[in-house]
């Protein structure tokens, strides 16, 4: 899919990927993704984007997004909403549309190919700017879900579309193997083990 010195960007849709690795019954290797897409070309960046609920105490995606800062990844973050629906359920948003589209099209002067992990589908117009510059667009994303992960409208824009089921192998860990939750040690510090992410 890729030729070998092409450059090129991730741009993870950190909430969508969850969704889709959760439908189809693993978590992603975050580590294992980055090598993956590291030794197909030449990876110029790989982007991660999540809303973080900042008034908890403590957010259980906080862990990931420090281990994903510190191992290659740019993380950009911005605080979630929360609100109350009409029928009187708290809801929390946290879109990041935005900010992924516009380092997509500030980078797209320099890379070669840009891969997209989200099926969301108001990305499409994104990718169709995006190519009109000239750069490749593979989505991944799954229609082995049910309902599918991805929109049909942003899987016909796309150059490619890679099948996150497909993926399983390389870039996946059964649920079952998630790293225990953190332990603090008697002095209050954390202690924490880097290959568990």
């Amino acid at each position: 899919m890729f030729e070998s010195k092409e450059r090129i960007a991730l741009f993870i849709d950190g909430a969508n990927l969850y969704a889709a690795g959760k439908a189809l019954g693993f978590d992603i290797d975050y580590r294992r993704l980055l090598k993956r897409f590291q030794t197909d070309a030449y990876l110029l960046r790989a982007y991660y984007y999540t809303a973080i609920a900042e008034d908890q105490e403590y957010s259980s995606i906080r862990p990931l997004v420090d281990w994903l800062a510190y191992n290659g990844y740019s993380v950009v973050t911005k605080p979630a909403k929360e609100f109350v629906d009409a029928s009187g359920h708290r809801k929390i948003k946290g879109n990041m549309d935005i900010e992924l589209a516009v380092d997509a099209l500030e980078i797209a002067e320099r890379v070669d190919h840009i891969v997209l992990f989200s099926g969301d589908g108001d990305f499409r117009s994104l990718v169709e700017a995006v190519q009109r510059k000239g750069v490749k667009v593979t989505v991944v994303s799954t229609v082995n879900s049910q309902p599918p992960m991805i929109a049909d409208e942003l899987r016909r824009q796309a150059d490619h579309f890679l099948e996150l089921s497909k993926l399983m192998e390389e870039l996946g860990r059964a649920p079952s193997e998630r790293p225990p939750a953190k332990v603090f040690d008697d002095a209050g510090g954390e202690n924490n083990d880097e290959d568990q992410v």
